[in-house]
């Protein structure tokens, strides 16, 4: 455990490290920031890399395995509407949990004063991770190219554009964007490799990806038709 949190931590610092530098570079000569606030920005550098490191680490140890487990022991089970079922919460309760929604959510709340509430668009967001995650299983059970759904997916996106406020649509694509944050990708990448590990004759590859681009339409879609109820 120590071994992969040391490898975390220097994958993490080679990462960040350029970013550092540069901001460092531009307080100190540009912006003549006093050396306190240089040294807070230091120590607040100092824990992203230590919290990534960690993060990490238990993405590692603990999401990917139990994600692999579940996502190969529901089609096990033989029930597809169980199937179906846990892949929804999974999506869900991911996305929920996910920082990078919350912090979208919370300046949507701010920036409209309240107008866009931020519990019910994280919800929103949720159901339509939770939904295309549930498609994306589907998809790899019956073998359906995953071409056809991206096609029919955005083609209704782009049929519905025209007819959504336009701040709820600038919304939709940031809540496409936000889903693909770092407790939400290893969590659904895990499901899908470990449904697509236990069909017989299927690639990992080519069936275990592709969830995140479909699980991405959901907040999309979601927030357009959220815009259409609150306009």
């Amino acid at each position: 455990m120590m071994r992969d949190i040391r490898k975390s931590t220097t994958e993490v610092i080679r990462a960040v490290l350029p970013i550092i530098l540069v901001i460092v570079i531009l307080e100190v000569g540009v912006l003549k920031v006093p050396p306190s606030a240089l040294l807070q920005f230091l120590l607040g550098s100092g824990m992203v890399v230590l919290g990534i490191a960690l993060f990490l680490s238990g993405v590692k140890a603990g999401l990917l395995p139990v994600g692999e487990a579940i996502g190969s022991e529901l089609p096990a089970r033989g029930s597809l509407a169980l199937v179906v079922l846990g892949a929804f919460l999974f999506g869900f309760l991911a996305t929920v949990a996910e920082p990078d929604v919350r912090v979208l959510a919370g300046m949507v709340d701010t920036v409209s004063r309240g107008g866009i509430p931020q519990e019910p668009l994280i919800v929103v967001i949720a159901v339509g991770v939770g939904f295309f995650v549930a498609v994306a299983v589907l998809r790899i059970i019956f073998a359906i190219p995953i071409a056809y759904l991206f096609a029919a997916g955005y083609g209704i996106v782009l049929l519905l554009a025209p007819f959504i406020p336009p701040d709820f649509l600038a919304i939709a694509f940031d809540a496409g964007g936000v889903t693909t944050g770092p407790l939400t990708v290893p969590v659904i990448l895990a499901l899908g490799v470990g449904v697509s590990a236990v069909l017989a004759g299927r690639s990992a590859l080519a069936d275990g990806f592709g969830l995140i681009g479909l699980a991405s339409l959901g907040p999309i879609l979601g927030v357009m038709v959220m815009g259409v109820v609150y306009s």
